[in-house]
């Protein structure tokens, strides 16, 4: 007898008659029979409360938990409950935009990670602690602390430097206690929030510039106003579902008045168009109910594109604006805004204006203003001449003046937020921050293993899994020499060596001995400043790369077409023809109609995804950005198409995981947040993609899935990375439940199974590892079975 069974007539003995029960009971019943299916009607019974209700009503009748539990292939969590996630760092911070501080608190500062919550730090900058992972997004686009009222902090969730790699947010927070308590404040579609500006001398008035869907239209955007501490909302300013607010400033002397900029954007996986005729600088003088268009008088003709604010403390009367248009730079208004004077039409401050555009005025000096681009700058003279500050890192995104002392400064760019308690001649540093967002992972062979991948705007690292003081610290990571965007491969023949792909098309391989890097790719050409359809090979940001798993020399690569290399990445042969829709509108320049941007993050139609069967060598499987899924059995000699039937076009087929038990086997996941869908898909083969089946049930809308992996010793056992956390399946994807344990809620954007260890790659928290996976192995075999 199964556990199934027992549990069944153990339910019948102990449940208590009553109306609901009974209910209940005919539902269960009903499912038992062989005219209702169980997997059918208990997720009904479950979802509808009718089992919660029983469950709760009384102690006896936990049978029918456990019954569902099975038959649904859920296990509680108080089975592996106790299990935790280690963070092993690299404590290198990763891109942050948003930053505030405590008037005349020189040590108390915030900043908000992108994909990593917010952070607090009372001794400036020497420790800084995580005070937002309770909630259920850490996607941080801005913040800011009320002055008059220094515990009340607003925080606007999802980033609005719209980069490729964009994360999204859910809404607005506010906290009245420094950080302690948070409450959800709602604007939960706005998506990626640009701005809040919080009235000066009173903590319940405050705007949020919400830039709404990075990817497509929708209504929630546009400025908000909130008079009641966020328990409601006005939407004050809105032109269409295309054009959202990138910006809103008050004025410090006389808050009724207020400036917002309107950005008209849209990204796509193939493009980024930045401007239109939404775009535009508007002005209130009461408080935020109406609002007049500025246009003329000084500023550009036409399409304005992105724009950047500011309002100097000293002079409201003095109105600053870093515009993109063509004839765009820094404006400078002496009367409120009726009428500007381009002060600067520097390139430092214009360059790749859709992602920088940033602003901000002295406190007490009128003339005195900070410009961020790549690098952070000075100005003295109103913007007319320019001196670079030695930040840290570069690709600088915040900053926040201390009205009381202009000498207290934080800034944060793509490496982390750092302080100046001088004026910005000396900076803390951001390597205690454990904020890096990885691409992927990977792990070699040695003891302890060390875990490797590559840093969004930084450098690919090896970090030891585990050290003999207890801690991980400096000492035992180490770049290695290997680009942002990349797939890294351990070389299991020499622990020193790593292989990596970059995004122009070049792979390197690195030794640790040497610290020295060689160029070996199967088209080492720079490809950056052309549409795709005009190269020779099309190279994706992140290209990959892999290592067969039978034969160490031999390397696989992917362009448009799929690479081979036989003797470690010295030469390299085409093993296919392209396989990818090569839709040629889809492989122009991107960018405009203002700012060209043409980087490998948007070229499309290429291969996104390689694997080689470890149980059968020669089975290559190859999936592309544009949705297509190809498998070859004969090493590459021939590509058969495969892609399923239900797979949605132009999702990007992000990760195919191939069998470690069955060599017709893969597991493929498919994101599809670029074309604005944030469902979950995943579909699985057992015989070489003629048949499929999608196996996403049980992960909600906006977990969207970029990594799936099979457990190498439990057959059936999966793992999912999403943008919400990790997921794991006990019954080959039929159903799935969270593994969140103590991780935040952080986009996870690759895993791996490490002996017995669970390795996941966050995009915003670093690498974490989740110790020994034998409960969830034990917990597979139980469901397997259906006895425990």
């Amino acid at each position: 007898m199964t556990c199934a069974d027992r549990l069944w007539q153990g339910t019948q003995r102990d449940v208590r008659v009553g109306d609901r029960d009974s209910q209940a009971w005919d539902d269960l019943a009903r499912a038992r029979s062989p005219a209702g299916r169980l997997d059918r009607h208990l997720p009904m019974l479950v979802a509808d409360g009718d089992a919660r209700a029983l469950i709760g009503a009384d102690s006896r009748a936990m049978p029918i938990l456990a019954l569902v539990a099975i038959l649904l292939a859920q296990v509680p969590e108080s089975v592996f409950g106790a299990m935790k996630y280690r963070p092993i760092g690299p404590f290198r911070g990763g891109r942050a935009l948003a930053v505030t501080g405590v008037p005349g608190k020189p040590l108390t500062f915030y900043f908000g990670a992108v994909a990593g919550g917010v952070f607090r730090t009372d001794d400036g900058g020497g420790t800084w602690t995580p005070i937002f992972d309770d909630q259920a997004n850490l996607s941080i686009g801005a913040i800011a602390v009320a002055e008059s009222d220094p515990n009340v902090l607003y925080v606007g969730t999802g980033e609005a430097c719209i980069r490729g790699n964009v994360t999204y947010g859910k809404g607005v927070y506010r906290t009245d206690d420094g950080g302690r308590t948070w409450r959800f404040l709602g604007l939960p579609d706005t998506r990626q929030i640009g701005r809040i500006a919080v009235h000066p001398r009173n903590a319940d008035v405050a705007f949020v510039a919400a830039l709404g869907h990075a990817f497509g239209p929708n209504p929630e955007r546009g400025v908000f106003r909130t008079r009641d501490g966020g328990k409601s909302w006005e939407k004050v300013l809105f032109k269409d579902n295309d054009t959202g607010a990138i910006d809103v400033v008050l004025d410090p002397q006389d808050p009724q008045v207020v400036f917002a900029a309107l950005w008209q954007v849209r990204r796509s996986p193939w493009n980024l168009v930045s401007g239109g005729p939404g775009s535009g600088i508007y002005r209130s003088r009461d408080g935020g109910t109406h609002w007049m268009k500025l246009s003329g008088h000084g500023l550009p003709a036409g399409d304005l594109g992105r724009i950047g604010l500011a309002v100097s403390p000293a002079d409201g009367r003095r109105v600053y604006a870093v515009v993109e248009a063509k004839e765009g730079g820094l404006f400078v208004s002496d009367d409120g805004g009726d009428s500007w004077t381009r002060q600067n039409d520097d390139e430092r401050i214009r360059q790749r204006a859709w992602y920088f555009s940033h602003v901000w005025a002295d406190p007490k000096a009128r003339d005195t203003i900070y410009l961020a681009n790549t690098g952070l700058y000075r100005s003295t003279d109103g913007g007319k001449t320019l001196t670079l500050l030695p930040a840290r890192h570069g690709d600088h995104h915040g900053l926040w003046i201390d009205p009381q002392d202009p000498r207290h400064i934080i800034e944060s760019s793509d490496g982390g937020a750092a302080i100046s308690l001088d004026g910005g001649q000396t900076w803390s540093r951001p390597n205690n921050q454990p904020t890096a967002q990885f691409y992927h992972v990977a792990a070699d062979d040695r003891f302890p293993y060390r875990v490797y991948g590559a840093q969004q705007d930084n450098s690919s690292v090896s970090v030891q899994s585990r050290s003999d003081t207890g801690v991980i610290g400096d000492q035992q990571w180490y770049p290695i020499g290997i680009g942002e965007a990349a797939y890294i491969v351990p070389d299991p023949r020499d622990p020193d060596v790593a292989f990596g792909s970059t995004s122009t098309g070049a792979m390197v391989r690195y030794d640790h001995r040497t610290e020295q890097s060689q160029i070996l790719g199967p088209w080492p050409v720079e490809t950056a400043g052309r549409g795709a359809g005009e190269l020779k090979h099309r190279f994706q940001w992140l290209s990959p790369l892999m290592m067969s798993p039978h034969e160490p020399k031999t390397l696989y690569a992917g362009g448009e077409v799929v690479f081979r290399s036989e003797d470690a990445g010295m030469t390299w042969t085409a093993i296919s023809g392209d396989l990818t829709r090569n839709d040629k509108s889809r492989q122009k320049a991107s960018g405009g109609p203002l700012t060209l941007d043409i980087t490998s993050v948007e070229y499309f139609d290429t291969v996104f995804a390689l694997a080689e069967s470890p149980v059968k060598k020669g089975v290559l499987w190859a999936g592309t950005d544009d949705g297509l899924i190809h498998v070859s059995r004969d090493g590459g000699g021939k590509w058969q198409n495969v892609t399923p039937r239900a797979l949605p076009e132009w999702g990007t087929v992000s990760i195919i995981d191939a069998s470690p038990f069955n060599p017709g086997a893969a597991t493929v996941a498919v994101d599809r947040h670029r074309m604005d869908d944030l469902h979950a898909y995943i579909f699985r083969t057992n015989d070489f993609g003629a048949s499929w089946k999608r196996i996403d049930a049980g992960i909600p809308e906006g977990s969207f899935v970029r990594a799936v992996r099979e457990d190498p010793k439990k057959a059936g056992l999966l793992y999912a990375g999403t943008e919400t956390g990790v997921f794991v399946s006990f019954d080959e994807g039929a159903h799935w439940q969270p593994l969140k344990l103590n991780l935040p809620v952080v986009p996870v954007h690759d895993l791996i199974v490490k002996d017995d260890d669970l390795v996941v790659a966050t995009h915003g928290r670093s690498f974490w590892i989740l110790d020994d996976v034998t409960p969830l192995r034990q917990a597979s075999a139980a469901i397997a079975s259906k006895d425990v």
